[in-house]
């Protein structure tokens, strides 16, 4: 779906002389947690004098940024009959709005999640590993310019690079936590099956299991392509860390792992789907060389080298 015009679309729902806030736009989208991508979204509005951007503020009354400049947003307000003093939007809990009309779309998505989660299957569906793939996406400042998806294919045995794929593609979805398919999968997608080599497994760098619902981006990939993925991860979304495992609930749902004693900080490993919790992490350790297991980290360099 597109969030963008989704959110921009909310927001001029907002009434003449009336503001709302980040939060409130995030509930109207379904997750609290979107406020941040709101801001974002708010910042990089294409076409301020039919999206009133300047309308949304902070939930404490204070104004907030402008990408044309806080002057211009104090200007605007003004012209909108909105009272601005000393940085604060004046009476600003009788001008506030959040009765907007919405389907949710965030709620709508997180369910798509749960009920896709009861198919992940962690078992080992193939039989030998001939080919592994790591896949990536980098996205320019502006994110209305196409964000590039990179993937590297390498044989197996021979840790050896046999084929590499870029694809340019317009984002429809802002970055927000937990939400990393909706964002990325469609890139992913295209990519993958634009290879002229199946890989037996494709990295994603994103979570598998280890996520707050179960189901990051490699699994809901592994899920749609049907094909074994595995998670790789830089920060941890949730649970604890008991020696080399993440525990949540007393169950493992992914690892935390160095490559060698040299490297401060792990990266999250967890299976995505058609691949076990053992085979992930032996994968991942046969493409180690670095902190990020090659596959991974070559479609990283290879998608950021080719964004303008």
């Amino acid at each position: 779906m597109d969030l963008f015009n989704y959110t921009y679309d909310l927001v001029r729902q907002i009434p003449k002389g009336r503001v709302s806030t980040y939060g409130a736009v995030a509930k109207a989208l379904g997750d609290i947690v979107a406020a941040r991508a709101v801001g974002r979204m708010m910042n990089q509005n294409p076409n301020p004098e039919d999206m009133p951007c300047f309308k949304i503020v902070y939930s404490d009354g204070k104004l907030g940024g402008f990408g044309l400049g806080i002057d211009d947003k104090i200007r605007r307000l003004k012209q909108d009959n909105i009272k601005v003093s000393d940085g604060n939007i004046v009476n600003f809990e009788d001008v506030f709005f959040d009765d907007f009309e919405t389907d949710y779309p965030l709620n709508v998505l997180k369910n798509e999640q749960l009920k896709l989660r009861e198919k992940i299957d962690l078992k080992d569906r193939f039989e030998e590993i001939e080919t592994v793939a790591g896949v990536d996406v980098a996205y320019p400042k502006n994110e209305f310019e196409d964000c590039c998806g990179a993937c590297v294919v390498f044989d197996y045995k021979k840790r050896e690079v046999i084929e590499e794929k870029t694809v340019f593609m317009k984002t429809h979805f802002p970055y927000i936590s937990t939400y990393l398919t909706f964002r990325e999968y469609p890139v992913i997608e295209n990519i993958v099956k634009s290879l002229e080599t199946a890989p037996s497994i494709l990295m994603v760098d994103g979570n598998g299991v280890l996520h707050p619902r179960g189901i990051g981006v490699a699994s809901h990939t592994g899920l749609l392509l049907d094909i074994p993925t595995i998670g790789i991860a830089k920060k941890l979304l949730k649970g604890s860390i008991e020696g080399t495992d993440v525990i949540l609930n007393g169950k493992k749902i992914g690892y935390a792992y160095r490559s060698s004693n040299k490297i401060n900080k792990p990266i999250y490993v967890s299976p995505g789907n058609y691949i076990s919790f053992e085979t992930a992490l032996k994968v991942v350790k046969h493409f180690s060389k670095f902190k990020i297991p090659e596959p991974v980290r070559q479609a990283h360099f290879l998608a950021t080298s080719s964004i303008k």
